[in-house]
């Protein structure tokens, strides 16, 4: 389920102020027939703004996983998503860092197109575990474009799945 179902035009923006953004979350929880699901993913913008905020206030979470990047700038993202979850009592089931590298495809080394990862020193400040690194991969993109992400075969989010199923077990 996607916001930009709702829209005209894919391309619109979604200009919505907080009350209308919250609605929206309600209901998508309310009023879309998820069926039976062992994981519902619910993927929030960066930060801690109205959408985050209406979720752990609205939906029962069972907990977070948190989304980082190499860059130095995203760590103080993740500080105040750590922040959040702890004030709102939400458990902080993993780290995860995107864009991670890229596997050169001529001789196989990993390049760290966005910087040296800091992962390992987030996850120790905040006491969370490292359920994963994804690189980047120019055949995920081309799925994601074609709509038909179901379709890779990669194994960059196992740890994220057995972990998960661990802690909420």
């Amino acid at each position: 389920m996607s916001v930009n179902l709702l829209l005209g035009n894919d391309s619109d923006p979604v200009v919505w102020r907080g009350p209308i953004l919250s609605g929206v979350v309600k209901q998508f929880w309310t009023d879309v027939i998820w069926g039976d699901l062992d994981f519902l993913f619910i993927d929030l913008p960066p930060g801690t703004g109205d959408v985050p905020l209406t979720v752990f206030q609205s939906i029962p979470v069972d907990g977070i996983v948190i989304v980082t990047s190499p860059q130095e700038l995203v760590s103080m993202i993740v500080e105040k998503a750590v922040k959040m979850a702890k004030m709102m009592d939400v458990s902080i089931l993993g780290l995860v860092e995107n864009m991670s590298y890229a596997v050169c495809p001529d001789c196989g080394k990993e390049i760290s197109i966005f910087g040296e990862s800091r992962i390992e020193e987030t996850a120790k400040k905040y006491a969370i575990d490292i359920t994963g690194r994804i690189p980047v991969i120019p055949s995920l993109s081309e799925l994601c474009d074609e709509g038909k992400i179901e379709s890779f075969d990669g194994e960059w989010l196992n740890n994220i799945t057995t972990h998960i199923w661990n802690l909420i077990d």
